[in-house]
């Protein structure tokens, strides 16, 4: 089962890296897909690749990607025991905000990663990513305010790139996402005694909108 979902995958990821659905492919070095377990309880979703990201092919590794490690090992991981992707896939030019379009085009592929791993716990990274979960919402007001559906927890943090720019965060920040253990202990008991999401989770998310910044 886990080597079927790992193959699902890595198929997953070979369709995005050759998509040429919308025009950022136009202008990317390397699409992303995304990186880590593919059993993971716990999957990130950021806005979109950055300069380094674009050259590597893999979600967060420049300053960002170094802050989300000092985060997870303030609760003992590490990025192998979590998933970490993008609502796009490719880089928008000069790191601009993705457009609806953008966004709605990558939307199957994340659906698809969100299916086969199958996570308990939906940690969004950003505006963008918590627009797909928390329509209309602020970020300034929900972030670290889990929201709990069908046996999984989504709860909204800000970037981590915010975080950089804004050193005042930092203490919001970790105390964000000091709760995630125990968000996902709790999910754990819930799926143990069967509540789990349909199939078909995130496929009614609302159609993506260019949001203000707070």
């Amino acid at each position: 089962m886990a080597d079927d979902r790992h193959e699902a995958m890595q198929a997953v990821a070979a369709e995005i890296r050759g998509c040429t659905l919308c025009d950022l492919h136009l202008s990317r070095t390397k699409a992303v897909p995304g990186a880590g377990s593919s059993s993971a309880d716990i999957l990130f979703i950021g806005e979109g690749p950055g300069f380094h990201e674009d050259r590597q092919g893999l979600p967060f590794v420049g300053r960002s990607g170094d802050y989300l490690n000092d985060l997870l090992k303030l609760i003992h991981l590490d990025r192998d025991a979590v998933f970490i992707t993008n609502v796009v896939k490719c880089r928008p030019p000069e790191n601009r905000d993705p457009l609806p379009v953008e966004i709605a085009t990558c939307k199957p592929y994340l659906d698809q990663q969100i299916n086969l791993i199958d996570p308990l716990v939906i940690v969004t990274l950003g505006r963008f990513s918590m627009a797909r979960y928390f329509p209309g919402g602020k970020i300034t007001q929900i972030h670290g305010k889990p929201k709990i559906e069908n046996g999984r927890a989504y709860i909204p943090l800000f970037h981590p790139a915010a975080v950089l720019r804004n050193p005042d965060l930092r203490p919001v920040m970790e105390a964000d996402v000091n709760q995630i253990p125990s968000i996902l202990e709790d999910m754990r008991q819930k799926r143990a005694a069967g509540s789990k999401p349909p199939e078909s989770a995130g496929d009614d998310a609302p159609p993506p909108q260019q949001l203000s910044l707070f």
